[in-house]
């Protein structure tokens, strides 16, 4: 199955409960309803606590309630938002480049002064010498999730620009559903690598310090626009705009502040759809492989 075909094929199974909102909410999207908003898992140890404190913020500053909504992979949430049962969602530049014709961008984070990132290759501590996925020819190498552009597209198509076989040459591959767990694996001997966004490794770095103590950097990628944050193309567009501003706004404000300060970021900007052209290029480099 290709790619495209992958991408379009979400399932939707519950990976964490929730409260189901009301259809005609959904619907809606706006004053009358609950606005269902998307998100994987991230590196905070306490994920609940900070969706509510953050749902919370989004609520007042939008003037309607809104509901995070956690699945385990980028598919699921891309599931949901094609049939409508989410308005909005924190997805990934991969899934935005293949789906953007059913998706309106909203926002992208501002990380280190721009709105961009890297993949990382990680490696044991112990590893000194491995330098590139080259290196792990024959190994165990952690994948974040098969929709996510750090995690698994530039690695991929890392080693075909390289001329390696991405699907021969390690011994075994498997998916951590998380970019935490790539390191988690690294550090407790399950992968002898992994990819892994680097924004996620650096921030794990300050929460997380013995964790990532057990893990080393590698090889670094050129940058990539990072994660966005996007909508369903049918979203009411003032519903869009107000939950934009509150998003931009947060650094205008002593608890959006805060909040900004436990994900690492310096804000959310506007969206900009050029800022992913280099990921499209790296789709393109995939196109008829069946990954």
């Amino acid at each position: 199955m290709k790619r495209r075909q992958l991408l379009l094929t979400g399932a939707t199974a519950c990976a964490a409960a929730y409260v189901a909102a009301p259809a005609l909410a959904v619907a809606r999207g706006g004053p009358t309803g609950t606005l269902r908003f998307g998100t994987t898992p991230v590196f905070l140890d306490d994920q609940v606590g900070f969706l509510a404190r953050w749902a919370a913020y989004l609520s007042a500053a939008v003037e309607t309630p809104v509901q995070f909504v956690r699945r385990r992979s980028y598919r699921d949430i891309m599931g949901l938002l094609r049939s409508q049962e989410l308005d909005a969602a924190w997805i990934c530049g991969f899934p935005w480049v293949v789906n953007k014709q059913s998706l309106r961008g909203l926002s992208i984070p501002i990380y280190e002064g721009a709105p961009l990132y890297r993949s990382y290759l990680i490696v044991p501590s112990t590893d000194r010498t491995t330098s590139s996925h080259a290196d792990l020819a024959g190994k165990v190498f952690a994948f974040s999730d098969p929709d996510s552009n750090s995690g698994y597209l530039v690695p991929r198509t890392t080693m075909i620009r390289a001329g390696i076989d991405p699907d021969r040459h390690f011994a075994r591959t498997f998916y951590t559903w998380g970019h935490k767990n790539v390191v988690r694996a690294v550090a407790d001997g399950l992968a002898n690598g992994g990819s892994v966004d680097g924004y996620v490794w650096e921030t794990l770095g300050k929460v997380a310090p013995a964790l990532v103590a057990k893990t080393r950097v590698a090889w670094r990628s050129p940058l990539y626009g990072f994660p966005p944050l996007a909508v369903r193309a049918s979203l009411n567009e003032e519903v869009e705009t107000r939950l934009r501003t509150a998003l931009i706004g947060m650094t205008g404000s002593p608890d959006g502040r805060a909040l900004l300060t436990e994900l690492n970021l310096d804000g959310f900007g506007p969206f900009r759809d050029e800022v992913f052209d280099g990921i499209a290029a790296l789709v393109a480099v995939n196109t008829g492989r069946n990954t």
